[in-house]
């Protein structure tokens, strides 16, 4: 067996089980079940109390976890690296790191003295997974990448399905545009951030626009303009895409823009203080009049930083809370000495983690996906910090300095920060006990045998049949799990006005793949709980496909708008055994039921929505083969619409720019062949 080495240039990237590059599997001892591994695990693949059992496993099944994991340690270098502990069925038990592969996991093998956590993990080990790396630092990325990859359910995890915004300033253009985006940096420009929320971004483009008018119009809605647009009448654009500032002024504009955005606002607001003194002495008031409302602007916006970090530069400032068995990371996000705004995060799978721990764990997750700053600031020293310096510092393409205050005015920002994180876990732990005491009278109004783990919400959406798609919302005691949304397309146009029928193909698809790919239910996959945004004929329908594919023990709850219909609060909730129930109008689990219905509503119809706009742009020339975007660019343009192209007689065709005899020949045959 052989362990290739991490290359130092290469992209870090795990290639998955199947023998890839850097993958090397220890196969698992003679007495374990093998099952090879099925690919990446969603991020919902383990209930989230999966790793916390009361029980240690067995005997027998911790003397096959420790054989196999004996029969890896054989064969492993003294080397750095990142190895995988897998279970029976190939899913992703943990993630680790070591500076000596070889030490490290020999120390799995003594489970006398690993806490009752890792106990429950080695009883689980079937098998390992082994990737070597050039040094520890590679392997802290590794890690990271790989736990936020799988999700596995003995390590401490970062649960946020949400991507952070930033502000793009565009520099593919004559004119450049500021912009919100999120995801993959495929634009040519200066990306700021990140921030702590959307709010935070659309705060910061307003106040652009509001000081250096800088435009925020698609490139398409700027070279099609006659006059300008309200944005100019309202004073927060210069209007560039009418002449009313030309190409070396909007520069001016853009620079002072990136000025304010890198820290030097002081020197920003200096220069539009002389220049509406100049405007003044030269009585020019009107001008003057703007350049003043601009300098109210900025200083609007210093004065309403929720922290003062002026002369911090960029920094991010963390500080964690710790009570009944909950962890909150506080976070905020510190740009050119200007608060962009502060998230909370609450780490799971932290039972008997000690915090720095977690603090390292936490760092590393979320600095994939975001470039770390400089300067890290905490209120307590993550474990093994100077390692963790050197991985961000590979990361980030210069110094990165982690530090824990001690005196002067950043000791003010980690008390700020300690502040909030002791108030938002206060505020989750009591959220959590609601939530609790609701489930549990959820249990027992519906007569459940216990509080789901998960629950499914169905609904679907269409407008007369078009576009009609199905979609599948999931809960659970923690919220919302958004990364486990599901949206269904109808195959069949025939069904696409029934919504009994979609329903019933819903079901057959959802279901029919979680028998083929978890026939044993043991993935966490598998609801405890169906709402059907609908009445009996809906529960009927479900019902009647799930019996047909010889499921009987899923339950499920049809919810009906009731006697009343449309008015919020009466709904009926249909049960399989023919009973109804209805909640008095403030019963607290009316509104959690209607909460999980209204969601499922939302994602049905925004993805409703999206299709629609989607079908809007496709053209009839998209089916036409041999012809690609600029042929149909140039039938369009010439003929007008797809419609006209498609009545052209074949002589109009080929006298098309850019259209030869043969590909005109190739069109008007698949309009009239």
């Amino acid at each position: 067996m052989t362990f290739p080495a991490y290359g130092a240039g290469a992209d870090i990237l795990d290639r998955g089980a199947g023998g890839g590059r850097y993958a090397a599997i220890a196969k698992p001892a003679a007495r374990a079940i093998s099952a090879p591994m099925s690919g990446p695990q969603s991020p919902d693949r383990f209930n989230e109390d999966k790793a916390s059992f009361t029980v240690t496993g067995s005997q027998p099944d911790i003397d096959m976890g420790v054989e196999a994991i004996r029969t890896t340690l054989r064969t492993l270098p003294i080397r750095p690296g990142v190895y995988r502990m897998h279970d029976a069925r190939g899913d992703v038990l943990y993630v680790g790191k070591a500076r000596a592969l070889k030490n490290r996991v020999a120390n799995y093998t003594q489970v006398d003295r690993l806490p009752r956590r890792l106990q429950r993990m080695v009883a689980q080990t079937r098998s390992m997974t082994i990737v070597t790396t050039n040094s520890e630092a590679e392997a802290l990325l590794l890690e990271a990448q790989l736990i936020k990859r799988y999700r596995p359910p003995y390590n401490v995890l970062l649960r946020d399905d949400k991507s952070f915004p930033f502000i793009l300033l565009r520099e593919d253009h004559d004119f450049p545009r500021v912009q919100k985006h999120r995801g993959a940096r495929k634009y040519k420009g200066r990306y700021y951030g990140p921030f702590a929320s959307a709010g935070s971004v659309t705060r910061t483009i307003n106040a652009l626009q509001k000081l250096f008018l800088l435009r925020s119009c698609t490139d398409s809605f700027f070279a099609n303009r006659s006059r300008p647009c309200l944005l100019y009448q309202i004073k927060r654009c210069s209007a560039p895409c009418v002449d009313r500032i030309d190409a070396a002024g909007y520069a001016e504009l853009v620079q002072d823009a990136q000025d304010f955005l890198g820290g030097k606002s002081t020197a920003v607001q200096k220069k539009l203080g002389a220049a509406m003194q100049a405007a003044s002495d030269a009585m020019d008031f009107e001008q003057a009049a703007v350049i003043r409302d601009r300098l109210k602007a900025l200083t609007f916006i210093q004065g309403s930083q929720a922290i003062n970090a002026e002369g911090l530069g960029d920094a991010d400032i963390f500080a964690l809370a710790e009570k009944g068995g909950a962890m909150c990371i506080q976070a905020f996000f510190i740009r050119g000495g200007q608060n962009w705004g502060h998230r909370s995060f609450f780490p799971v799978h932290t039972n008997d983690v000690a915090t720095d721990e977690v603090l390292e764990s936490f760092m590393a997750q979320f600095y994939e996906e975001v470039p770390p700053p400089r300067l890290i600031l905490t209120d307590r020293q993550p474990a093994e910090c100077e390692l963790m310096a050197l991985a961000l510092a590979e990361r980030a393409g210069g110094k990165v300095r982690i530090e824990v205050p001690q005196r002067g005015e950043r000791t003010r920002l980690i008390k700020q920060a300690q502040r909030n994180a002791v108030e938002a876990l206060d505020r989750r732990l009591a959220e959590t006990t609601s939530q609790g005491r609701i489930m549990e009278d959820m249990v027992e109004a519906f007569g459940l045998d216990g509080v789901p783990d998960r629950i499914e919400i169905y609904d679907n959406s269409h407008i007369q049949g078009a576009h009609a798609l199905g979609a599948m919302v999931v809960a659970g005691p923690e919220g919302f799990r958004k990364s486990a949304y599901r949206k269904f397309n109808m195959k069949d146009p025939a069904i696409s006005n029934d919504d009994f029928a979609m329903m019933r193909e819903m079901f057959e698809r959802r279901f029919g793949r979680a028998q083929k790919e978890d026939p044993d239910r043991d993935s966490g996959e598998w609801p405890d709980l169906v709402l059907i945004d609908g009445g009996k004929g809906q529960l009927s329908a479900a019902r009647t496909m799930l019996e047909e594919m010889g499921i009987e023990d899923v339950c499920m709850i049809g919810v009906a708008k009731g006697p009343h219909h449309g008015r919020e609060g009466r709904e009926v909730f249909h049960l399989m055994d023919g009973r109804e129930i209805s909640f008095p109008l403030n019963h607290p689990v009316l509104f959690y039921l209607q909460r999980l219905r209204d969601e499922a509503h939302r994602f049905a119809i925004g993805a409703h929505r999206a299709k629609r706009s989607k079908a809007i742009t496709v053209s009839s020339l998209d089916e036409v083969p041999g012809i690609g975007p600029a042929r149909k660019k140039a039938l369009l343009m010439h003929f007008g619409t797809a419609r006209a192209v498609r009545d052209a007689a074949l002589e109009d065709l080929q006298r098309a720019p850019g259209v030869s005899k043969a590909v005109a020949q190739q069109v008007y045959d698949y309009f009239h062949g």
